[in-house]
């Protein structure tokens, strides 16, 4: 599963987490007077709020040149960019310093905040064994633009970032120069550029009409990867390490900053070092 519409699993567990946080405060402020249930779940939402905010906002720093190359992407916080071990602590912080004159509150605060991180943990638990259990990369044979056939097997031994695109998808669209711009970056890392149901003309005709150039651009009339890889949409991105194993999954668009995230975290790949 690589999420929930254009939202990737990590996003989906955040605003799970923050929902029974919620939950869990206002069942523990049921014996109190209405005005105190108001005000304890509020500070609670309040604090998960300021949280996300800082967590989102550490991300960004932490990947500046990318963000502040297309500022837009700032926004995009369907790409799960966030620094959560900056987030909860201020968020802690910050509900705790809302409730220090409000003992009755303080109790259910910490209790509802603490379901919800026990929560987010299970849900990045789950995730993490959904991968290790998940399928390696495909045996298929697909084939180059000239009709010449390519097997997916010989990508073993190297990083794989599998890409599932088609020229009629705006998002597949705006996220090809930056896979175009990483290609270049890592060249230890081999981008699977692969189109799924479109003849070889369409493909061709459009990457030119880009100025895109990818070392391997891979033509996919079956979809057969789609359904190899469970994908529910397009684009839909895939990690393999060294051994063929899924480390990571994204639907959607994807921004450079979380694209170098995965390729540099997950994928343990520096990028190419330029010569002056």
């Amino acid at each position: 599963m690589t999420g929930i519409g254009p939202f990737s699993v990590q996003t989906v567990a955040v605003a799970a987490a923050m929902l029974v946080a919620w939950l869990a405060a206002r069942y523990l402020l049921r014996s109190t007077d209405a005005a105190s249930r108001r005000a304890g779940a509020s500070v609670l939402l309040d604090a998960l709020f300021v949280g996300l905010l800082v967590a989102r906002f550490v991300y960004v720093l932490r990947w500046w040149p990318e963000y502040v190359a297309a500022p837009l992407s700032v926004v995009a916080i369907g790409d799960g960019g966030f620094d959560s071990w900056a987030g909860l602590p201020v968020a802690l912080g910050w509900a705790l310093w809302r409730v220090r004159r409000h003992s009755s509150q303080r109790r259910p605060m910490l209790c509802g905040f603490l379901a919800g991180v026990a929560i987010w943990a299970v849900a990045q638990a789950g995730l993490n064994v959904m991968q290790r259990t998940a399928p390696p990369l495909p045996s298929l044979v697909l084939s180059r633009a000239d009709g010449q056939p390519v097997s997916l097997d010989a990508y073993r031994g190297r990083p794989v970032v599998m890409n599932l695109w088609a020229s009629w998808c705006p998002p597949c669209r705006r996220e090809m120069p930056v896979l175009a711009k990483a290609q270049a970056d890592y060249p230890d890392v081999r981008f699977l550029m692969i189109n799924q149901g479109e003849s070889a003309h369409t493909v061709e005709a459009f990457v030119q009409s880009q100025g895109l150039r990818f070392d391997d651009l891979l033509l996919d009339p079956a979809s057969l990867a789609m359904q190899a890889a469970g994908a529910r949409g397009l684009p839909t991105t895939l990690f393999f390490d060294t051994n063929g194993r899924l480390v990571d999954t994204h639907l959607g668009e994807l921004t450079a900053a979380r694209l170098r995230d995965t390729l540099q975290g997950r994928l343990q790949q520096p990028p190419a070092r330029r010569t002056p």
